[in-house]
């Protein structure tokens, strides 16, 4: 019998969901075609059926497939993607993270396994090496310490809500730079910001968990308030020396002929 996981505690599923998507992405199974059968797939990808049904759930989850019965799995156009979208703020991207990432943080710390716990370590340590190296802005070792503890929540919707969040965040260029600009600030409190997240979930406490990753996203959410203060106060400034220059006596004088 195959075994449901792989050696790095990943369920084997969630491997296939990521081969299916390069197809996809690829146009190898261009919308509106039908998949192969389970029994194809499961030969294709040399898993067991259930791991097939458990990606295939996955797809349909993501939009990217859908189910008719009798009929078979068709591939289908992404609808209202959110990479596709531009109109996202960095506040609307902070409060969805504040609210869905600090439940998604108590849930996991009821159900993490002591091999995921291992991932988030490797993941934060990963992250203490691009601090000493001076590679503060670097999202490859944060995303997976959040793709980490979503896993843990064995819920594959919010899995790829966390993924989607990050998508957000990676295509678009203003929420990057609010990003970088408050990563770039303090490397240590970014760090001691992780840890605690990470000793809440070591401890399988939900409360602490919450609150870590709450505490977590306040910093972002104070550094945006900051910039965008800060911007506000710029535009006032650029309108009244403006109007200073339009509306002074030597202009006046000088329109006046004196």
């Amino acid at each position: 019998m195959k075994s449901d996981y792989v050696g790095n505690g990943r369920r084997i599923y969630q491997q296939v969901v990521e081969k299916m998507l390069t197809l996809l992405d690829s146009g190898e199974y261009p919308p509106g075609v039908r998949l192969p059968s389970e029994r194809e797939l499961s030969e294709m990808f040399d898993v067991s059926r259930p791991s097939i049904r458990e990606a295939i759930i996955a797809l349909e989850v993501m939009g990217r497939v859908a189910v008719r019965t009798g009929s078979g799995v068709y591939v289908i156009e992404p609808v209202n993607s959110f990479t596709d979208t531009k109109d996202f703020s960095p506040f609307e991207l902070t409060e969805a993270r504040v609210l869905i990432e600090g439940e998604l943080a108590a849930l996991a710390a009821t159900m993490i396994t002591e091999e995921q716990l291992e991932d988030l370590r490797l993941a934060y340590r990963d992250m203490v090496r691009e601090n000493e190296e001076g590679n503060l802005t670097s999202e490859r070792a944060d995303r997976k310490f959040h793709e980490v503890i979503s896993r843990a929540t064995n819920n594959r919707v919010l899995m790829s809500t966390i993924d989607k969040l990050w998508d957000i965040q990676e295509h678009s260029p203003d929420i990057q730079t609010v990003h970088k600009n408050v990563c770039k600030k303090d490397g240590q409190k970014r760090l001691a910001e992780h840890k605690a997240i990470l000793q809440a979930l070591e401890n399988h406490d939900p409360c602490a968990a919450r609150k870590a990753m709450r505490l977590h996203f306040n910093r972002s959410l104070n550094a945006l308030h900051d910039a965008s203060e800060a911007k506000a106060v710029e535009v006032v400034r650029r309108e009244v020396s403006e109007r200073r220059k339009r509306f002074s006596i030597d202009r006046l004088g000088e329109t006046a002929g004196f």
